[in-house]
Protein backbone atom coordinates (compact mmCIF):
# COMPACT_ATOMS: atom_id res chain seq x y z
CA UNK A 1 0.00 0.00 0.00
CA UNK A 2 1.29 3.45 -0.84
CA UNK A 3 2.73 4.87 2.35
CA UNK A 4 1.62 8.40 1.53
CA UNK A 5 -1.96 7.39 0.88
CA UNK A 6 -2.57 5.46 4.07
CA UNK A 7 -0.68 7.64 6.52
CA UNK A 8 -2.40 10.75 5.21
CA UNK A 9 -5.82 9.24 5.94
CA UNK A 10 -7.17 10.55 2.66
CA UNK A 11 -10.92 10.01 2.69
CA UNK A 12 -10.84 8.65 -0.86
CA UNK A 13 -9.01 5.60 0.43
CA UNK A 14 -11.37 4.53 3.20
CA UNK A 15 -13.61 2.58 0.77
CA UNK A 16 -10.45 0.77 -0.29
CA UNK A 17 -9.93 -0.29 3.33
CA UNK A 18 -13.46 -1.62 3.53
CA UNK A 19 -13.16 -3.52 0.23
CA UNK A 20 -9.98 -5.19 1.40
CA UNK A 21 -11.61 -6.05 4.70
CA UNK A 22 -14.53 -7.65 2.89
CA UNK A 23 -12.14 -9.64 0.72
CA UNK A 24 -10.35 -10.85 3.84
CA UNK A 25 -13.67 -12.12 5.21
CA UNK A 26 -14.55 -13.89 1.95
CA UNK A 27 -11.16 -15.59 1.64
CA UNK A 28 -10.02 -16.23 5.23
CA UNK A 29 -7.35 -18.73 4.25
CA UNK A 30 -5.56 -16.48 1.77
CA UNK A 31 -2.25 -15.13 3.15
CA UNK A 32 -2.12 -11.34 3.26
CA UNK A 33 0.30 -8.68 4.37
CA UNK A 34 -0.05 -4.92 4.93
CA UNK A 35 2.96 -2.69 4.33
CA UNK A 36 3.41 1.00 5.06
CA UNK A 37 6.43 3.20 5.64
CA UNK A 38 5.10 6.06 7.74
CA UNK A 39 2.12 5.06 9.81
CA UNK A 40 1.68 6.31 13.36
CA UNK A 41 0.31 3.84 15.98
CA UNK A 42 -3.30 4.95 15.47
CA UNK A 43 -3.08 4.42 11.71
CA UNK A 44 -1.41 1.03 12.16
CA UNK A 45 -4.22 -0.06 14.48
CA UNK A 46 -6.80 1.06 11.93
CA UNK A 47 -5.09 -0.87 9.13
CA UNK A 48 -5.03 -4.00 11.28
CA UNK A 49 -8.72 -3.66 12.14
CA UNK A 50 -9.91 -2.94 8.61
CA UNK A 51 -7.90 -5.74 7.05
CA UNK A 52 -8.87 -8.26 9.70
CA UNK A 53 -5.28 -8.79 10.79
CA UNK A 54 -5.92 -8.92 14.53
CA UNK A 55 -3.48 -11.35 16.07
CA UNK A 56 -1.04 -11.08 13.18
CA UNK A 57 2.59 -10.31 13.93
CA UNK A 58 3.62 -6.68 13.52
CA UNK A 59 7.17 -5.94 12.42
CA UNK A 60 8.43 -2.39 12.78
CA UNK A 61 11.80 -0.78 12.36
CA UNK A 62 13.12 2.48 13.73
CA UNK A 63 11.93 5.70 12.15
CA UNK A 64 15.15 7.41 13.19
CA UNK A 65 17.34 8.80 10.42
CA UNK A 66 20.39 9.84 12.45
CA UNK A 67 22.27 11.17 9.41
CA UNK A 68 19.58 13.81 8.82
CA UNK A 69 19.78 17.08 10.73
CA UNK A 70 16.57 19.05 11.34
CA UNK A 71 16.06 22.79 11.42
CA UNK A 72 12.77 24.70 11.59
CA UNK A 73 12.85 28.49 11.64
CA UNK A 74 10.36 31.29 12.09
CA UNK A 75 9.53 32.79 8.72
CA UNK A 76 11.22 36.15 8.23
CA UNK A 77 12.17 37.08 4.68
CA UNK A 78 11.79 33.43 3.60
CA UNK A 79 13.51 33.71 0.24
CA UNK A 80 16.62 35.17 1.82
CA UNK A 81 16.48 32.54 4.54
CA UNK A 82 16.26 29.83 1.89
CA UNK A 83 19.16 31.32 -0.05
CA UNK A 84 21.34 31.30 3.06
CA UNK A 85 20.44 27.66 3.64
CA UNK A 86 21.27 26.72 0.04
CA UNK A 87 24.58 28.58 0.23
CA UNK A 88 25.83 25.75 2.42
CA UNK A 89 25.02 23.17 -0.26
CA UNK A 90 26.95 24.29 -3.31
CA UNK A 91 27.76 21.28 -5.44
CA UNK A 92 24.88 19.27 -4.00
CA UNK A 93 21.42 18.28 -5.20
CA UNK A 94 18.28 18.86 -3.20
CA UNK A 95 14.57 19.55 -3.19
CA UNK A 96 12.62 22.66 -2.19
CA UNK A 97 8.93 21.97 -1.53
CA UNK A 98 6.24 24.61 -2.01
CA UNK A 99 2.50 24.34 -1.53
CA UNK A 100 1.27 25.86 -4.80
CA UNK A 101 2.24 25.45 -8.45
CA UNK A 102 2.59 29.20 -8.88
CA UNK A 103 4.99 29.42 -5.95
CA UNK A 104 7.04 26.55 -7.36
CA UNK A 105 7.56 28.38 -10.65
CA UNK A 106 8.20 31.76 -9.01
CA UNK A 107 10.72 30.29 -6.57
CA UNK A 108 12.58 28.36 -9.28
CA UNK A 109 12.81 31.47 -11.44
CA UNK A 110 14.02 33.57 -8.49
CA UNK A 111 16.68 31.02 -7.50
CA UNK A 112 18.06 30.95 -11.02
CA UNK A 113 18.32 34.72 -10.85
CA UNK A 114 20.34 34.31 -7.64
CA UNK A 115 22.82 31.95 -9.27
CA UNK A 116 21.28 28.70 -8.01
CA UNK A 117 20.49 26.26 -10.82
CA UNK A 118 16.88 25.32 -10.22
CA UNK A 119 14.10 23.58 -12.13
CA UNK A 120 10.38 23.40 -11.40
CA UNK A 121 8.21 20.31 -11.04
CA UNK A 122 4.46 20.12 -10.49
CA UNK A 123 1.49 18.20 -11.82
CA UNK A 124 0.22 21.11 -13.94
CA UNK A 125 3.30 21.27 -16.15
CA UNK A 126 3.54 19.87 -19.66
CA UNK A 127 4.32 16.17 -19.23
CA UNK A 128 7.41 16.26 -21.46
CA UNK A 129 8.90 19.21 -19.57
CA UNK A 130 8.08 17.67 -16.20
CA UNK A 131 9.75 14.40 -17.19
CA UNK A 132 12.78 16.26 -18.55
CA UNK A 133 13.19 18.17 -15.28
CA UNK A 134 12.89 14.97 -13.26
CA UNK A 135 15.49 13.29 -15.48
CA UNK A 136 17.82 16.26 -15.04
CA UNK A 137 17.45 16.04 -11.28
CA UNK A 138 18.36 12.35 -11.31
CA UNK A 139 21.39 12.84 -13.55
CA UNK A 140 22.90 16.13 -12.42
CA UNK A 141 25.12 16.58 -9.38
CA UNK A 142 24.24 20.18 -8.58
CA UNK A 143 20.56 20.91 -9.12
CA UNK A 144 17.79 22.30 -6.93
CA UNK A 145 14.38 20.93 -7.85
CA UNK A 146 11.54 23.17 -6.67
CA UNK A 147 8.42 21.05 -6.44
CA UNK A 148 5.01 20.43 -5.02
CA UNK A 149 4.32 17.14 -3.25
CA UNK A 150 3.59 15.71 -6.72
CA UNK A 151 7.33 15.02 -6.80
CA UNK A 152 8.95 12.30 -4.74
CA UNK A 153 6.93 9.09 -4.80
CA UNK A 154 9.12 6.44 -6.41
CA UNK A 155 12.16 8.74 -6.60
CA UNK A 156 15.12 7.03 -4.97
CA UNK A 157 18.09 9.27 -5.69
CA UNK A 158 20.46 8.31 -2.86
CA UNK A 159 22.57 11.47 -2.67
CA UNK A 160 19.91 14.15 -2.12
CA UNK A 161 21.82 16.28 0.37
CA UNK A 162 19.03 18.61 1.46
CA UNK A 163 15.27 19.07 1.53
CA UNK A 164 13.75 22.47 2.27
CA UNK A 165 10.13 23.47 2.90
CA UNK A 166 8.92 26.98 2.17
CA UNK A 167 5.42 25.96 3.27
CA UNK A 168 4.13 23.82 6.10
CA UNK A 169 3.21 20.22 5.15
CA UNK A 170 -0.16 18.89 6.25
CA UNK A 171 1.05 16.34 8.80
CA UNK A 172 4.06 14.81 10.52
CA UNK A 173 3.78 11.85 8.16
CA UNK A 174 4.00 14.13 5.11
CA UNK A 175 6.92 16.00 6.64
CA UNK A 176 8.72 12.75 7.47
CA UNK A 177 8.18 11.33 3.98
CA UNK A 178 9.32 14.48 2.20
CA UNK A 179 12.37 15.07 4.40
CA UNK A 180 13.14 11.36 4.16
CA UNK A 181 14.09 11.81 0.52
CA UNK A 182 17.36 13.29 1.78
CA UNK A 183 20.39 11.21 2.67
CA UNK A 184 19.22 7.78 1.58
CA UNK A 185 22.86 6.81 1.14
CA UNK A 186 23.38 7.31 4.87
CA UNK A 187 25.64 10.34 4.48
CA UNK A 188 25.05 13.60 6.38
CA UNK A 189 22.11 15.58 4.98
CA UNK A 190 20.05 18.54 6.11
CA UNK A 191 16.37 19.37 6.15
CA UNK A 192 15.10 22.88 6.75
CA UNK A 193 11.70 24.54 6.99
CA UNK A 194 10.40 28.07 7.45
CA UNK A 195 6.89 28.57 8.76
CA UNK A 196 4.66 31.16 10.35
CA UNK A 197 1.13 31.98 11.40
CA UNK A 198 -0.08 32.22 7.79
CA UNK A 199 0.84 28.56 7.27
CA UNK A 200 -1.33 27.47 10.16
CA UNK A 201 -4.30 29.47 8.91
CA UNK A 202 -3.88 28.26 5.32
CA UNK A 203 -3.56 24.61 6.24
CA UNK A 204 -6.59 24.73 8.52
CA UNK A 205 -8.59 26.45 5.81
CA UNK A 206 -7.66 23.66 3.38
CA UNK A 207 -8.95 21.11 5.88
CA UNK A 208 -12.11 22.98 6.76
CA UNK A 209 -13.04 23.72 3.15
CA UNK A 210 -12.16 20.25 1.88
CA UNK A 211 -14.76 17.68 0.92
CA UNK A 212 -13.80 15.08 3.51
CA UNK A 213 -16.21 13.76 6.10
CA UNK A 214 -16.20 15.40 9.53
CA UNK A 215 -14.40 12.49 11.21
CA UNK A 216 -11.62 12.66 8.60
CA UNK A 217 -11.33 16.43 9.07
CA UNK A 218 -11.00 15.88 12.80
CA UNK A 219 -8.14 13.45 12.20
CA UNK A 220 -6.45 15.83 9.76
CA UNK A 221 -6.66 18.67 12.28
CA UNK A 222 -5.07 16.43 14.87
CA UNK A 223 -2.24 15.54 12.52
CA UNK A 224 -1.66 19.20 11.70
CA UNK A 225 -1.60 20.06 15.40
CA UNK A 226 1.00 17.33 15.95
CA UNK A 227 3.23 18.92 13.32
CA UNK A 228 2.75 22.37 14.84
CA UNK A 229 3.81 20.98 18.20
CA UNK A 230 7.05 19.77 16.61
CA UNK A 231 7.60 23.19 15.04
CA UNK A 232 7.10 24.95 18.36
CA UNK A 233 8.88 22.50 20.65
CA UNK A 234 11.76 23.79 22.73
CA UNK A 235 13.15 20.28 23.19
CA UNK A 236 14.83 17.87 20.76
CA UNK A 237 13.00 17.81 17.40
CA UNK A 238 14.11 14.27 16.64
CA UNK A 239 12.63 13.13 19.94
CA UNK A 240 9.34 14.85 19.10
CA UNK A 241 9.19 13.38 15.57
CA UNK A 242 9.90 9.84 16.76
CA UNK A 243 7.39 10.15 19.60
CA UNK A 244 4.69 10.80 17.01
CA UNK A 245 5.41 7.38 15.53
CA UNK A 246 5.37 5.71 18.93
CA UNK A 247 9.14 5.47 19.24
CA UNK A 248 10.99 6.56 22.35
CA UNK A 249 14.14 8.65 22.05
CA UNK A 250 16.23 10.05 24.88
CA UNK A 251 16.52 13.45 23.22
CA UNK A 252 19.60 15.63 22.97
CA UNK A 253 20.36 14.08 19.57
CA UNK A 254 22.99 16.71 18.80
CA UNK A 255 21.77 16.89 15.22
CA UNK A 256 18.82 19.30 15.26
CA UNK A 257 18.64 23.04 15.75
CA UNK A 258 17.10 22.90 19.22
CA UNK A 259 19.90 20.63 20.43
CA UNK A 260 22.73 22.46 18.70
CA UNK A 261 21.42 25.84 19.82
CA UNK A 262 18.91 25.32 22.65
CA UNK A 263 15.80 27.47 22.65
CA UNK A 264 14.97 29.52 25.73
CA UNK A 265 11.50 29.27 27.24
CA UNK A 266 9.57 31.69 29.40
CA UNK A 267 6.56 31.43 31.68
CA UNK A 268 3.88 33.11 29.65
CA UNK A 269 0.85 32.12 31.69
CA UNK A 270 -0.20 35.70 32.40
CA UNK A 271 0.47 36.73 28.81
CA UNK A 272 -1.59 33.78 27.61
CA UNK A 273 -4.47 34.93 29.81
CA UNK A 274 -4.22 38.43 28.34
CA UNK A 275 -4.24 37.02 24.80
CA UNK A 276 -7.19 34.73 25.48
CA UNK A 277 -9.05 37.54 27.23
CA UNK A 278 -8.50 39.84 24.25
CA UNK A 279 -10.03 37.23 21.95
CA UNK A 280 -12.97 36.76 24.29
CA UNK A 281 -13.60 40.46 25.01
CA UNK A 282 -13.60 41.35 21.32
CA UNK A 283 -16.28 38.76 20.70
CA UNK A 284 -14.15 36.04 19.05
CA UNK A 285 -14.76 37.86 15.77
CA UNK A 286 -11.27 38.99 14.73
CA UNK A 287 -8.00 37.60 13.43
CA UNK A 288 -4.65 37.72 15.16
CA UNK A 289 -3.52 41.02 13.60
CA UNK A 290 -6.45 42.96 15.06
CA UNK A 291 -6.24 41.28 18.46
CA UNK A 292 -2.55 42.18 18.62
CA UNK A 293 -3.49 45.79 17.84
CA UNK A 294 -5.91 45.71 20.78
CA UNK A 295 -3.28 44.32 23.13
CA UNK A 296 -0.73 46.86 21.92
CA UNK A 297 -3.17 49.74 22.39
CA UNK A 298 -3.10 50.73 18.74
CA UNK A 299 -5.68 53.47 18.07
CA UNK A 300 -6.84 53.03 14.50
CA UNK A 301 -10.05 53.09 12.49
CA UNK A 302 -10.92 49.50 13.32
CA UNK A 303 -10.23 49.55 17.06
CA UNK A 304 -12.21 52.80 17.36
CA UNK A 305 -15.10 51.67 15.17
CA UNK A 306 -15.71 48.53 17.24
CA UNK A 307 -15.25 50.33 20.57
CA UNK A 308 -12.21 48.28 21.52
CA UNK A 309 -10.27 51.35 22.67
CA UNK A 310 -12.59 51.55 25.69
CA UNK A 311 -12.05 47.95 26.84
CA UNK A 312 -9.87 47.12 29.87
CA UNK A 313 -7.84 44.76 27.69
CA UNK A 314 -6.91 47.58 25.29
CA UNK A 315 -3.18 48.26 25.70
CA UNK A 316 -2.80 45.50 28.30
CA UNK A 317 0.09 44.01 26.33
CA UNK A 318 2.00 47.12 25.31
CA UNK A 319 4.96 46.01 27.44
CA UNK A 320 5.78 43.37 24.78
CA UNK A 321 6.57 44.00 21.10
CA UNK A 322 4.00 43.06 18.46
CA UNK A 323 6.22 40.26 17.14
CA UNK A 324 6.19 38.56 20.54
CA UNK A 325 2.39 38.68 20.59
CA UNK A 326 2.30 37.18 17.10
CA UNK A 327 4.47 34.35 18.40
CA UNK A 328 2.16 33.95 21.42
CA UNK A 329 -0.90 33.50 19.21
CA UNK A 330 0.97 31.09 16.92
CA UNK A 331 1.99 28.97 19.88
CA UNK A 332 -1.49 29.10 21.42
CA UNK A 333 -2.75 27.66 18.11
CA UNK A 334 -0.13 24.92 18.28
CA UNK A 335 -1.13 24.13 21.87
CA UNK A 336 -4.77 23.75 20.87
CA UNK A 337 -5.94 26.57 23.17
CA UNK A 338 -7.38 28.58 20.29
CA UNK A 339 -8.46 27.88 16.72
CA UNK A 340 -9.18 29.82 13.54
CA UNK A 341 -12.73 29.94 12.20
CA UNK A 342 -12.49 30.22 8.43
CA UNK A 343 -16.25 30.56 8.09
CA UNK A 344 -15.79 33.80 10.05
CA UNK A 345 -12.89 35.06 7.89
CA UNK A 346 -10.14 33.63 10.09
CA UNK A 347 -11.49 34.85 13.43
CA UNK A 348 -9.75 33.42 16.49
CA UNK A 349 -11.95 31.29 18.76
CA UNK A 350 -11.31 29.90 22.22
CA UNK A 351 -11.09 26.15 22.68
CA UNK A 352 -12.51 24.49 25.84
CA UNK A 353 -8.94 23.83 27.04
CA UNK A 354 -8.44 27.60 27.47
CA UNK A 355 -10.61 27.51 30.59
CA UNK A 356 -7.83 25.85 32.61
CA UNK A 357 -5.46 28.69 31.71
CA UNK A 358 -7.97 31.34 32.76
CA UNK A 359 -8.37 29.54 36.11
CA UNK A 360 -4.59 29.30 36.64
CA UNK A 361 -4.86 25.51 36.56
CA UNK A 362 -2.44 25.22 33.64
CA UNK A 363 0.97 26.83 33.25
CA UNK A 364 1.87 28.02 29.75
CA UNK A 365 5.50 27.97 28.64
CA UNK A 366 6.41 29.71 25.41
CA UNK A 367 9.46 29.40 23.21
CA UNK A 368 11.45 32.60 23.17
CA UNK A 369 11.73 33.63 19.53
CA UNK A 370 15.25 34.26 18.37
CA UNK A 371 16.22 37.92 17.76
CA UNK A 372 15.82 39.19 14.21
CA UNK A 373 19.60 39.46 13.86
CA UNK A 374 19.87 35.71 14.52
CA UNK A 375 16.98 34.80 12.24
CA UNK A 376 18.46 36.76 9.36
CA UNK A 377 22.06 35.99 10.12
CA UNK A 378 24.07 32.84 9.95
CA UNK A 379 22.16 29.58 10.19
CA UNK A 380 22.81 26.96 12.85
CA UNK A 381 26.38 25.92 12.20
CA UNK A 382 26.80 22.39 10.93
CA UNK A 383 29.82 22.79 8.69
CA UNK A 384 31.47 19.66 10.04
CA UNK A 385 28.41 17.58 9.27
CA UNK A 386 27.69 19.22 5.92
CA UNK A 387 31.16 18.65 4.50
CA UNK A 388 31.52 15.06 3.35
CA UNK A 389 35.33 15.24 3.34
CA UNK A 390 37.86 17.98 3.93
CA UNK A 391 41.49 18.68 3.21
CA UNK A 392 43.36 16.45 0.74
CA UNK A 393 40.65 13.79 0.87
CA UNK A 394 38.06 16.40 -0.08
CA UNK A 395 40.10 17.46 -3.12
CA UNK A 396 40.39 13.82 -4.26
CA UNK A 397 36.67 13.27 -3.67
CA UNK A 398 35.76 16.23 -5.89
CA UNK A 399 38.09 14.98 -8.61
CA UNK A 400 36.44 11.56 -8.43
CA UNK A 401 33.02 13.19 -8.61
CA UNK A 402 34.07 15.06 -11.72
CA UNK A 403 35.22 11.83 -13.37
CA UNK A 404 31.99 10.12 -12.38
CA UNK A 405 29.91 12.96 -13.83
CA UNK A 406 31.78 12.72 -17.13
CA UNK A 407 31.23 8.96 -17.36
CA UNK A 408 27.56 9.31 -16.41
CA UNK A 409 26.98 11.97 -19.09
CA UNK A 410 28.52 9.74 -21.75
CA UNK A 411 26.33 6.82 -20.66
CA UNK A 412 23.20 8.91 -20.14
CA UNK A 413 22.68 7.61 -16.59
CA UNK A 414 22.52 9.21 -13.13
CA UNK A 415 26.01 9.52 -11.56
CA UNK A 416 25.12 7.29 -8.61
CA UNK A 417 24.56 4.42 -11.06
CA UNK A 418 28.29 4.53 -11.83
CA UNK A 419 29.32 4.61 -8.16
CA UNK A 420 27.47 6.04 -5.14
CA UNK A 421 29.02 8.78 -3.01
CA UNK A 422 29.82 6.25 -0.29
CA UNK A 423 32.11 4.39 -2.68
CA UNK A 424 33.81 7.58 -3.85
CA UNK A 425 34.42 8.53 -0.22
CA UNK A 426 36.08 5.16 0.35
CA UNK A 427 38.22 5.71 -2.76
CA UNK A 428 39.27 9.15 -1.50
CA UNK A 429 40.13 8.00 2.00
CA UNK A 430 41.57 4.53 1.35
CA UNK A 431 43.28 5.39 -1.98
CA UNK A 432 43.24 1.92 -3.61
CA UNK A 433 46.04 1.39 -6.13
CA UNK A 434 45.06 -1.92 -7.72
CA UNK A 435 41.95 -3.66 -9.00
CA UNK A 436 42.15 -6.08 -6.08
CA UNK A 437 42.16 -3.23 -3.58
CA UNK A 438 39.20 -1.62 -5.32
CA UNK A 439 37.22 -4.86 -5.12
CA UNK A 440 37.53 -4.76 -1.32
CA UNK A 441 35.52 -1.53 -1.25
CA UNK A 442 31.75 -1.71 -0.86
CA UNK A 443 29.94 -0.84 -4.08
CA UNK A 444 32.61 -2.24 -6.39
CA UNK A 445 31.85 -5.50 -8.19
CA UNK A 446 33.55 -7.24 -11.08
CA UNK A 447 31.32 -5.63 -13.70
CA UNK A 448 31.81 -2.07 -12.47
CA UNK A 449 35.49 -2.72 -11.90
CA UNK A 450 35.93 -3.76 -15.51
CA UNK A 451 33.91 -0.81 -16.84
CA UNK A 452 35.10 2.01 -14.61
CA UNK A 453 38.01 0.81 -12.48
CA UNK A 454 40.88 2.06 -14.62
CA UNK A 455 39.38 5.54 -15.00
CA UNK A 456 39.07 6.04 -11.25
CA UNK A 457 42.48 4.50 -10.54
CA UNK A 458 43.95 7.04 -12.97
CA UNK A 459 42.37 9.90 -10.98
CA UNK A 460 43.67 8.48 -7.72
CA UNK A 461 47.17 8.12 -9.09
CA UNK A 462 47.14 11.74 -10.26
CA UNK A 463 46.51 12.78 -6.65
CA UNK A 464 48.95 10.41 -5.00
CA UNK A 465 51.31 12.51 -2.95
Amino acid sequence: MGNGKISQWGHDFRPEYRDLGQLAEQFPGVPRIALTATADPHTRDDIIERLGLEGAEVFTTSFDRPNISYEIVERDQPRQQLLRFLSGHKGNSGIVYCLSRAKVEDTAEWLNGQGVRALAYHAGMDRALRDANQDAFLKEEELCLVATVAFGMGIDKPNVRYVAHLDLPGSVEAYYQETGRAGRDGLPSEVWMAYGMADVIQRRRMIDEGGAADDIKRIERGKLNALLAICETASCRRQAILAHFGEAHAGRCGNCDTCLKPVETWDGTEEAIKALAAIYRTGERFGAAHVVDVLMGQVNEKTERFGHVDMPVFGAGKDLPARTWQSVFRQLLAMGLIRTDHAAFGALKLEPEARAVFKHERQVLFRKDRPASERRGKKVERSERRSVLSGADGIVFEALRSERASIARDLGVPPYVVFPDTTLIAFATERPDTHQQMLAIQGVGQTKLQRFGDAFLAVLRQHRG
